[in-house]
């Protein structure tokens, strides 16, 4: 008989698939509370990844990190109506603490724009406060219906920024930047994630907001996901907030604002857009484990030398774990590296030691071959990039292979129940078109200029809406 598959394949049933593949690589389990997610060290350790890459994109373009309170005060959100009116029905809402009623209730941070402004009215005094570039690491609370693990959770971890500038001009420019320097160049250069740059439409945009700049991946299934938006503010909350800076001409001014964020949500696309029915494939950059040195037998001679190669591989800035558990079988361990989506495993035996080779397994183009053990520092760094690279390639080749231009709300709904993208004149959907396309489950997912570019306001003529069933 033939044997099962670890995973069910991704061409039977891609939902099952993507849960097995959580379950198996060991990335995250279900919550006791319905919607909610416990993050396994190997999940974890990504995240961890993903906050380094990311910490160190957001600090260089100037923003520091501080921290804000997980419960605010219910009359904070009703100051900006559309803002409470976007997120009134994901709020977790505490009435009684310490045995009491409280006096008035409080909100589990669903986002923190409305804290952060009731602060920043108190630090900003004048024009040399300004720009107040802040940044959190923490945790969310949005009561999802349909929860799916990753993808969208009662609870989710994200960073998220805030900042206040003295002009239009320069929040508009700084939200731009975030959304190319910090997130685009990440998911491009680390996750190895071909992503779509584009505007938010206004039924799209964020609750409170202006503008919504945003990046859209293709999944391995052909629809979208959101991976990351920057948003535009206004003055909108700065006026309910009297959020006010003394101008060098003396005059009392509303701030100009943005807000951006990228959650763990991340991970969840890094299997869908990376993963195949052989588990997990992980960008090398992005990887806590580049390569993993695996002993074949209880050899005593092989132990030796696979701690060796270990601690070679480290010497030359390669992330290497020594998976030297020889009562565990090697088919059972080598299965799970390849589940997990480590990008190499060198396998080392006895009849390996006498050649003077390792077994080179390379998890994301597949395929083994000897290689001399002398030659794997050196070997190893641009085998890395190479296979970065194509990961890349795939993700780039799926989205444009699978992308048409289409002409009417007729042919959008096909393309995207077909799994995949429309292409469609922003002038010839229109709102009326949009709308029509949401009762089809269809979205517009972006929006951008005829040279593919981000457009830099509302309806610029030539504007072609990107069309797609998303998670």
């Amino acid at each position: 008989m033939a044997k099962a598959p670890v995973l069910t394949p991704r061409a039977v049933d891609f939902p099952r698939w993507y849960q097995d593949l959580i379950n198996k690589a060991e990335l995250a389990d279900n919550g006791p509370v319905r919607g909610t997610m416990v993050i396994r060290p190997y999940g974890y350790g990504l995240w961890e990844r993903m906050q380094a890459e990311m910490d160190t994109r957001i600090k260089g373009a100037g923003a520091a990190n501080a921290y804000f309170p997980l419960f605010i005060p219910q009359s904070y959100l009703t100051r900006e109506a559309e803002h409470v009116e976007g997120f009134a029905p994901e709020l977790a809402v505490v009435t009684h603490a310490g045995g009491k009623e409280l006096e008035e209730p409080v909100v589990v941070r669903p986002t923190s724009e409305t804290i952060v402004n009731d602060y920043f009215a108190k630090w900003v005094q004048s024009y040399r406060d300004l720009p107040l570039l802040i940044n959190q690491w923490a945790n969310v609370v949005r009561w999802e219906l349909r929860p799916r693990v990753f993808l969208r959770t009662t609870e989710f971890l994200w960073q998220e920024g805030h900042t206040a500038h003295a002009t239009y001009e320069d929040a508009r420019d700084y939200a731009a930047r975030i959304h190319r320097e910090v997130y685009a160049d990440f998911m491009e250069n680390v996750l190895a994630m071909d992503v779509l740059a584009g505007r938010k439409t206004a039924r799209e945009r964020f609750a409170g907001a202006v503008n919504t700049l945003t990046l859209e991946g293709m999944m391995g299934d052909g629809k979208a996901l959101q991976l990351a938006t920057s948003h535009e503010l206004g003055q909108n909350f700065a006026k309910a907030f009297h959020t006010q800076y003394l101008s060098k001409d003396g005059r009392q001014e509303y701030v100009w604002q943005t807000s951006w964020g990228s959650t763990t949500r991340m991970i969840g696309a890094l299997v869908m857009m990376h993963g195949d029915d052989d588990g997990l494939r992980v960008p090398p950059r992005l990887a806590q484990i580049q390569a993993v040195v695996l002993a074949v037998k209880d050899d005593e001679a092989v132990l030796a030398k696979v701690r060796e190669i270990g601690d070679r591989l480290t010497a030359a800035g390669i992330r290497v774990r020594v998976d030297d558990r020889t009562d565990t079988p090697f088919g059972r361990r080598a299965v799970d590296w390849e589940l997990k989506g480590v990008p190499v495993r060198i396998e080392v035996g006895p009849r390996d030691l006498e050649a003077g080779t390792a077994m080179l397994a390379r998890r994301i183009p597949g395929g083994k071959e000897p290689v001399a053990l002398d030659a794997l520092p050196a070997l190893l760094p641009g085998i890395l990039e190479a296979d970065q690279a194509l990961l890349l390639g795939q993700s780039r080749e799926r989205r444009e292979s699978r992308t048409v231009d289409v002409a009417t709300v007729a042919e959008a709904v096909e393309a995207a129940t077909a799994g995949g993208w429309a292409r469609i004149p922003w002038a010839g959907l229109g709102e009326e078109g949009e709308a029509e396309l949401a009762e089809h489950a269809v979205t517009v997912r972006c929006l951008v200029a005829a040279d593919g570019s981000v457009p830099g306001e509302d309806g610029t003529p030539g504007d072609v809406a990107i069309v797609a069933r998303a998670y």
